[in-house]
């Protein structure tokens, strides 16, 4: 769609670029050699291996430094619990103690240098790691934990302790988990329970101990990493490596903060393209949680709506609670993937029906009306005076025949439903264990979801803790809000990896002729012109409007009547910001002496300001179309960022915009549009003509490249407005701002 824009920098001046900016491509830390095409025409990497943490999970052999096994010691307690995990995974456990001969009856030696044997995992139970670190490189140990606190997250001067500590891993060639992390990764973990598992990170331990004790409710947990303050090893590192993982289903995460944002992204990816789901609850949505967080891990939260978008865009399905995330993940993990996208929903209350219909509508799911044929199935069973378009009113679900199984096998029956819900607000036997034990029978016969709603607040009856927690194909929830949210993700996360494309495929790995131009046009430091800002604009095949930039009054009007009236005319100048607030705009300008008038008003006016002026715009008018804005700013997770939504003087108060990061492709652009509030005046509304939308896209992507190419030289790109003309008549660029770092 891009045209000649399509490109990549040469191999040297590429890395010249990413040395210059001191950074290192993500692929050699992830042992394999970066390689020019593993980065994108600005540097970012394209490409991460996935760590081999097989022997971190399962280790063979485990060095515990520091272990203790005297009473009242808190090392007691820990050495403890990984003596029994280590029997559990059938690993060799090495104490080691200066002073002890012996721990929990297993030999002990004294340091790191008479372990008897290499060993996989080392578990540092000291306060001060660093040294331990030196010996452990020494030894060539593939892993290390680090349980010590009072890292990045008690300010600068533990900042500083883990920076130290990161930097004597890298040179060690091991892996590390933590600092400030604890013992989730060595659970005992039921091995008697089967179907796809959930693998489990969190940055918080306790956080994660709903996700964990799900075990009790049947649902199979495979791994927990507890990442701490990811010194070394991170979230993405984890993402990776369970994604490639058969027996997982899903990965359930729990992140206060990231600490790469494109790490994350290309983790992410890889889940997407292996159509694993990944649920997150993400902290930060407000100052005082993305605060808390800092002080907690150490590490940026991101600006939230960046960071929501991100994750939306790579297919992350994000979460508020912890209880969502369980009932969310659990869903994804064990469903097969959807056969229609129709729910239908089954109850014993026509209120309860009313209820949980308007709830699932409003958060876009599809209730389809059932056909006269299959309504005049069901009455077959159900009264006729009973609702049984969807929901489907029972009255009461049969008890003493066979009626009521025929009543859901029907349903089900139905093409366009391709899933059921069942929401029982409270236990009412019999009929409702009679109600469970026919949904149980019937999801055991059918490849379609069905789902439960068990409503009652106390969770010990036989129905609920017998019947429906003892059936792997009904997925069972205890509120109704959890229910909606699940499916809703599980609808979405099939849609989503069903056109999944990798835009790292497609990313551009060379520069285009347009930056070139571009980088001609840069002024390091400086705010550009609006006029040098639409030449950069042109560069990157953005539509402007005709202009011409005059010195004097005279050559204002032989502008004018170059450029053609009316026309609008524009102060120009590298500090000018808010030209309209300063009086610094004339529009509709149809005669010469209306020109020259502008021309002396706008010059005085940027006098009386202390205003430099590199000219006065001339410029054609452009009147009818949609104000829209496109701009690029710098997150300090993900880098460039493109934003697009609803222009004009209002931008700022209306606040209706969408974010991607890039590299993106044009359905994602698209997505963008459909995201905002205001998108219906983009189809046209009030008699006015639809919107040239594919135009607007365009801009989108030309935009993009403009960010991915100029990287962290272009710090801020204002577009707007962009008007965007009726369909087939393009868009134009009636003023910019462009900000050089």
């Amino acid at each position: 769609m891009l045209g000649s824009t399509h490109g990549t920098l040469t191999t040297d001046s590429r890395r010249a670029r990413v040395i210059a900016c001191g950074e290192q491509p993500a692929a050699a830390v992830h042992g394999r050699p970066a390689e020019v095409d593993d980065l994108d025409v600005g540097g970012r990497p394209l490409y991460a291996g996935v760590p081999d943490l097989d022997r971190f999970f399962r280790p063979e052999s485990v060095a515990v430094i520091g272990a203790s096994d005297a009473e009242g010691r808190p090392n007691t307690g820990i050495t403890r619990q990984l003596v029994a995990w280590a029997e559990r995974v059938g690993a060799r456990l090495h104490p080691v103690h200066p002073t002890r001969t012996s721990v929990f009856g297993i030999p002990c030696v004294p340091a790191v240098a008479d372990l008897p044997e290499q060993v996989d995992l080392a578990v540092l139970l000291v306060a001060d790691p660093l040294p331990v670190i030196e010996e452990l490189a020494e030894a060539k140990v593939k892993f290390a934990v680090v349980f010590a606190s009072g890292f990045a997250e008690t300010g600068a001067e533990g900042a500083t302790a883990q920076a130290q500590l990161a930097a004597a891993v890298r040179r060690s060639g091991m892996r590390l988990l933590g600092p400030n992390t604890n013992l989730n990764a060595f659970e005992r973990f039921r091995d008697d329970l089967d179907g796809p598992a959930i693998a489990l990170i969190t940055q918080s331990g306790h956080q994660g101990r709903p996700v964990f004790a799900l075990q009790e409710l049947g649902i199979r947990l495979s791994h927990w990493a507890p990442t701490g303050n990811e010194a070394d090893l991170e979230t993405a590192d984890f993402l990776s490596y369970f994604a490639e993982r058969p027996e997982v289903g899903a990965i359930a995460c729990y992140v206060e903060g990231l600490k790469d944002g494109r790490s994350f992204l290309l983790a992410a990816d890889r889940a997407a393209r292996r159509g694993v789901p990944v649920v997150a609850v993400k902290v930060g949505r407000t100052e005082t949680g993305a605060r808390t967080a800092a002080s907690h891990t150490g590490k940026l939260t991101g600006a939230d709506t960046v960071v929501d978008a991100a994750m939306r865009q790579f297919g992350v399905i994000r979460v508020d609670g912890l209880d969502e995330l369980q009932d969310t993940a659990t869903l994804l993990a064990r469903a097969r993937p959807p056969q229609a996208d129709g729910v239908a929903v089954y109850s014993i209350s026509g209120g309860t029906g009313a209820h949980f219909a308007d709830l699932a509508t409003e958060a876009g799911l599809d209730l389809p009306v059932l056909s006269e044929a299959k309504q005049a199935e069901l009455h077959q069973w159900i009264p006729e005076f009973l609702n049984v378009a969807n929901p489907v009113d029972n009255g009461g679900h049969p008890v003493g025949d066979h009626r009521g199984r025929k009543i859901i096998d029907a349903i089900l029956d139905d093409p366009a439903v391709g899933i059921l819900i069942c929401p029982i607000t409270g236990p009412f036997p019999p009929l409702s264990d009679k109600l469970v034990q026919d949904l149980v029978d019937a999801a055991e016969q059918t490849d379609k979801l069905v789902c439960v709603v068990w409503g009652s607040p106390v969770g010990t009856e036989p129905a609920y803790r017998e019947v429906l927690l003892g059936s792997s194909r009904v997925a069972t929830f205890r509120t109704v809000g959890n229910c909606v949210t699940a499916v809703r993700a599980y609808l979405d996360h099939h849609r989503f990896t069903a056109r999944y494309r990798s835009p790292f495929d497609e990313a551009p790995r060379t520069p285009s002729p347009s930056f070139r131009k571009a980088q001609a046009l840069m002024r390091p430091g400086q705010q550009l012109s609006e006029h040098a800002a639409k030449q950069l604009l042109r560069a990157y095949g953005i539509r402007v409007p005709r202009e011409q930039l005059v010195t004097s009054a005279a050559a204002a009007v032989r502008a004018a009547g170059l450029v053609g009236y009316p026309v609008v005319m524009k102060a120009s100048g590298a500090q000018i910001a808010h030209k309209t607030e300063l009086g610094l705009v004339k529009i509709g300008l149809t005669s010469a002496s209306q020109v020259r008038d502008a021309y002396r008003e706008l010059t005085d006016i940027a006098r009386y300001e202390g205003v430099t002026l590199d000219g006065v715009l001339v410029c054609q008018m452009v009147e009818r179309g949609v104000e829209m804005f496109v701009g690029v700013t710098h997150d300090e997770l993900f880098g460039p960022t493109v934003t697009a939504g609803l222009g004009g003087v209002l931008v700022e108060v209306l606040h209706d915009a969408a974010v991607r990061v890039p590299p993106f492709g044009e359905e994602q652009a698209r997505d963008m549009l459909a995201e905002l509030r205001g998108r219906a005046l983009l189809d046209g509304v009030r008699g006015r003509p639809p919107a040239d939308i594919d135009a607007l896209v365009e801009v989108i992507l030309r935009v993009q490249r403009m960010a991915l190419e100029l990287g962290d030289d272009l710090a801020e790109l204002d577009i707007n407005p962009l008007m965007v003309l009726p369909r087939g008549q393009g868009a134009v660029a009636l003023d910019a701002l462009a900000v050089c770092r």
